[in-house]
C-alpha cells in the first residue's frame, strides 16, 4: 500500500531509506535541518577548498551499488570510487611506520620488519575473519525486533567469541604490542573502544581485504550529491533548512512532524535519521514511551566524541623531506600510550595531554578538492563526549595549538606559516548542529550489549509507524551500516 512518508533528516541512513521507499512507490518527503543534504557527510568549502565533514573511508562499494540497481540506474554514472593503497599508513610514537592493505602477502612482510614470529599469527587470524564476517552479515540483515531473533544467533556469537573484546581477540594471535594496535584500531572508526567492542567487528578485516578501503573522487560530498540527484530524479520532496522540532503522535502511532517555523506536515509513516537518542529524548513526548522512556534512553552507554580541525595549505607535501616521514591518503598516528588513552576517553572522561591521531591528506588522491598547489587535510582526535567536565570554550584552542605543533615538529614542517585556511569543530559542533545527544560522534556505542536487539530498534516499540536509520539504530555506525540501516527500514515498510 502506498504511503506519505516523512525522513527526518539526510544522512545516509536517510538517503538510503528515502530512496528505497520511493522506488517501492511510496510518496516520501525528506526535511533536513541545515543547508545541504548529508548530516554528519556535510561539506565545508573555503577559498577552493573542499573538506568532508563526514566519512572519508568508505568500505562495502556493493552498498551504493545496490541503492542504483534498485533505482534503476549505475552507481557510476552519479559518482566514482578509486581504491587507496595502501589503506592506512600506522605510525608509532616514533614516526615509524606500518603499511596496511589487502594483499596478504604485503602485510606479512610488514609484520616480519616488527616481529617475524607474528606472521604465523595474523595467517590463522585472518583465517578466522571470513566466518566471522559471513555472521557479522547474516545478523546485519535482520531487523532483531523480536528476542527470539537474538536467541536463535547466540551459539554462533558464543562459538565465535563475540564475548572477547577486539583488542582481547586480536591479542590471541599477534604478540607484538604495535601490532596488535595496528589490527584493533578499527573500532574506533564506528564509535568503539577497542577494548571493549565486541569481538564480531573484526570482520571490518575481512571486508576490506575483499572489497578494498575506497576514496570518491571530488570527496564524500560527491556521494551525497549523487544521491541529491537521485532523489529529484525518483521525485523525493526534499527540503532544506528545515528543522524538525516534534514528531507528532496520537495514541501510539505518529501523525506526521510540526517544524521550527510552526509548520506542520502529516505522514502515514516517519523515519527518523536524526541521532536516535535526541529523537526520543527531544522530539517526542515522554508520556507514551514505555520501551525507550528517558532512563533507558539516558542509560545507554554513548560513544566518543571528536575534535577536529579541517586546514588547507599553500605548500604541497607530496615528498618527505629530510627528517620527517612520508604521509599516505589516510595516516593514523598513535600514542605511545593505548589503553591508558583508550581508558581516558571512554571510562575516565578525561582530556589527555597525550593523543592519537587520524591524518586525512585527500589531495595526495584528489588534487581537485584544492587550488592547484594546495594542500588539504583534516586532522581528527578522539575526545569524551559531553558526559566529561570539560569546558570546550575554554579547552578548544590549546587543544588545537597542541595537535598542530605536534603535526609540525613531527610529520608537516613549516604548518603553521602555511596554513591559508581553517576550521575546527569538537564536541559542541556534535550536539548544536548535528543534534548529537552528548555531543557523542557515533551515537550508541557497539558493545556486545548494545548491539543487534540489544541496540535501538529499527523500528519503535513505542510508536507502530516510527522507524529509525543512522548509526544509533541497528546494524550500527560507519558507511556498511547506516545503508543498511535504510535497507532495513524499507524492507519492514515494505511488508507493512
Amino acid at each position: 500500500m502506498q504511503q506519505k512518508i516523512i525522513v527526518i533528516g539526510s544522512g545516509f541512513g536517510g538517503l538510503s531509506a528515502a530512496v528505497r521507499l520511493a522506488v517501492q512507490g511510496h510518496e516520501v518527503e525528506l526535511f533536513e535541518k541545515r543547508d545541504k543534504l548529508g548530516g554528519r557527510a556535510y561539506v565545508y568549502e573555503n577559498n577552493g577548498f573542499k573538506f568532508d565533514a563526514g566519512p572519508t573511508v568508505i568500505t562495502a562499494p556493493w552498498l551504493f551499488d545496490e541503492i542504483w540497481e534498485i533505482a534503476g540506474r549505475k552507481r557510476e554514472e552519479y559518482f566514482q570510487l578509486v581504491e587507496c593503497d595502501p589503506y592506512y599508513r600506522i605510525f608509532d610514537h616514533n614516526r615509524r611506520a606500518f603499511n596496511y592493505n589487502g594483499d596478504h602477502d604485503y602485510i606479512l612482510s610488514q609484520i616480519d620488519a616488527w616481529n617475524p614470529r607474528d606472521k604465523e599469527g595474523y595467517t590463522r587470524f585472518m583465517a578466522t575473519t571470513e566466518e566471522i564476517f559471513n555472521t557479522g552479515m547474516a545478523l546485519i540483515d535482520q531487523p532483531f525486533l523480536n528476542v527470539n531473533d537474538m536467541v536463535k544467533v547466540v551459539p554462533d556469537l558464543v562459538r565465535l567469541q563475540s564475548y572477547r573484546s577486539v583488542y582481547g581477540y586480536v591479542s590471541k594471535y599477534i604478540q607484538d604490542d604495535f601490532l596488535r594496535r595496528c589490527f584493533s584500531f578499527h573500532p574506533l572508526l564506528i564509535g568503539g573502544n577497542p577494548l571493549d567492542a565486541a569481538s564480531l567487528y573484526v570482520l571490518i578485516h575481512y571486508l576490506e581485504r575483499e572489497w578494498g578501503v575506497h576514496y570518491a573522487l571530488g570527496g564524500t560530498g560527491s556521494i551525497v550529491a549523487g544521491f541529491g540527484r537521485l532523489l529529484d530524479e525518483l521525485g523525493v520532496d526534499v527540503h532544506l533548512n528545515a528543522e524538525v522540532a516534534e514528531i507528532t503522535t496520537e495514541g501510539q502511532r505518529v501523525t506526521g512532524v510540526r517544524l521550527a517555523d510552526g509548520s506542520t506536515h502529516g505522514a502515514d509513516s516517519v523515519v527518523s535519521n536524526a541521532d536516535v537518542a535526541w529523537t526520543y529524548l527531544n522530539l517526542l513526548s515522554a508520556a507514551p514511551r514505555h520501551k525507550n522512556s528517558d532512563r533507558r534512553i539516558e542509560g545507554l552507554k554513548y560513544s566518543m566524541s571528536l575534535f577536529v580541525i579541517y586546514f588547507g595549505t599553500k605548500k604541497r607535501y607530496i615528498e618527505a623531506e629530510p627528517g620527517y616521514p612520508q604521509l599516505s591518503h589516510h595516516n593514523i598516528i598513535l600514542s605511545e600510550r593505548y589503553k591508558g588513552l583508550l581508558r581516558d576517553i571512554f571510562a575516565n572522561r578525561d582530556l589527555p595531554a597525550d593523543f592519537s591521531l587520524y591524518l586525512h591528506m585527500p589531495t595526495l588522491t584528489d588534487p581537485s578538492i584544492a587550488p592547484a598547489g594546495h594542500e588539504s587535510f583534516y586532522v581528527l582526535s578522539p575526545v569524551p563526549h559531553l558526559g566529561a567536565d570539560i569546558d570546550w570554550r575554554t579547552r578548544a584552542i590549546p587543544y588545537r595549538n597542541a595537535i598542530m605543533n605536534f603535526l609540525e615538529e613531527n610529520y608537516l614542517p613549516g604548518l603553521q606559516e602555511n596554513i591559508v585556511v581553517e576550521q575546527y569543530v569538537d564536541p559542541l559542533y556534535f550536539q548544536g548542529a548535528l543534534n548529537s545527544y552528548l555531543g557523542s560522534a557515533f551515537s550508541v556505542q557497539p558493545t556486545l550489549l548494545q548491539s543487534a536487539w540489544f541496540r535501538p530498534h529499527n523500528r519503535s516499540e513505542d510508536f507502530d509507524n516510527l522507524y529509525f536509520a543512522g548509526a544509533g539504530t541497528h546494524p550500527g555506525a560507519g558507511l556498511p551500516g547506516v545503508l543498511s540501516s535504510g535497507k532495513i527500514v524499507g524492507d519492514l515498510i515494505g511488508e507493512a
